[in-house]
């Protein structure tokens, strides 16, 4: 079965974004930037993959992007409707109107049913892209995080997860420490 992969930056508090979705305060560094673009280069935006040249590059490990309408809406205000043009792009929302986009859906339904119904068929791997409603609504779906833990404390903001209490394993596979001073932690579900 294809595996959900929740994929963020965090700061040190737990926060991906500040209240009023500030991300502008995380360190990026070459090096970092380098190990993103080349790593996880499937989920980079189309236009960070173009001008790293690798625009045609094939897919490896994820075919599929999934975000609320939240993240979804960063990239229509700059006139993008598909900011992934390489992954087939689910945006959960029951207000965000089509953006007449072959390769974005727009789901406005029980977003637990379509993942399960994505995870059945045949393919790469299912990334989420955001944001924390999102993550607690699929928390049960999600098979594996990579969580980008930032030298930052924000204080307030919005938080990985919004969920009730509902306390979630997950094991440790692999932590990687960078010149930014961020770690790069990646874990898989308990089952």
């Amino acid at each position: 079965m294809i595996e959900l992969t929740y994929y963020i930056g965090v700061t040190l508090d737990g926060f991906i974004a500040g209240p009023a979705d500030e991300v502008d305060f995380y360190p990026v560094t070459p090096a970092f930037a380098e190990m993103m673009g080349t790593e996880l280069a499937d989920i980079q935006p189309a236009f960070v993959r173009a001008d790293r040249g690798g625009a045609d590059e094939p897919l490896t490990r994820f075919d599929t992007v999934l975000m609320g309408r939240r993240t979804y809406e960063p990239a229509l205000q700059m006139g993008i409707t598909d900011p992934y043009s390489q992954l087939r792009t689910v945006v959960f929302s029951t207000t965000q109107e089509d953006p007449g986009e072959p390769n974005v859906e727009i789901v406005r339904t029980d977003p637990v049913a379509r993942v399960r119904e994505l995870k059945a068929e045949p393919g790469l791997g299912i990334y989420l892209a955001g944001g924390a409603v999102l993550a607690g609504v699929l928390l049960d779906e999600i098979d594996r995080l990579i969580v980008k833990k930032y030298p930052v404390i924000a204080g307030s903001g919005i938080p990985m997860v919004s969920h009730s209490f509902a306390p979630t394993q997950f094991s440790l596979e692999q932590v990687r420490s960078f010149d930014n001073g961020c770690v790069v932690l990646e874990y898989s579900r308990l089952r």
